[in-house]
């Protein structure tokens, strides 16, 4: 899938810099920084998930600890 993506010039500069010091195109990235993107918000979704089985699994030792 193509997509156009507007950038800043600063941001498309720094960009093209980084992408010259990794001795990689704009494009790769770019692809790898959606990448990270996407595995940390699954990553986090995924402790959400944990945290509110954790909390339902141990509600009553919750709450003892609560009053």
């Amino acid at each position: 899938m193509a997509m156009t993506l507007r950038l800043s010039d600063q941001r498309n500069e720094a960009l093209r810099r980084r992408a010259d010091k990794e001795g990689r195109s704009v494009e790769q990235v770019v692809n790898a920084a959606v990448d990270e993107y996407l595995a940390r918000h699954d990553a986090d979704e995924e402790v959400r998930r944990l945290g509110v089985a954790a909390a339902g699994r141990w509600r009553t030792v919750l709450d003892r600890l609560g009053e």
